[in-house]
């Protein structure tokens, strides 16, 4: 345990921030699952509708530096591949 007053802050202030964190990727993962069950279920117009909001938020947690950017443009970039796959298929039938 540190005993010296900026670290004590410091350390609250890392706590803080990796509890934040921690939400923002739990909630990337849950809505990277919604975009994977609709594609799963053939459903393309939703896929493609949460492809867009996941791809929305991988971008602002790459700019907070949550997710390196690097990360967010290959999920991003899987993600709507899946979806876009999904309703050109729907759209040929």
């Amino acid at each position: 345990m540190a005993n010296i007053k900026s670290q004590i802050k410091r350390n609250k202030q890392n706590d803080r921030r990796a509890e934040k964190n921690k939400a923002v990727r739990t909630a990337l993962k849950t809505s990277t699952k919604k975009v994977r069950s609709a594609v799963a279920a053939g459903d393309g117009e939703a896929a493609t509708a949460q492809a867009l909001e996941t791809a929305r938020a991988l971008d602002k947690a790459a700019s907070k530096g949550i997710v390196p950017k690097r990360t967010a443009a290959r999920r991003k970039s899987r993600l709507v591949k899946a979806a876009n796959k999904v309703a050109a298929s729907a759209s040929a039938e």
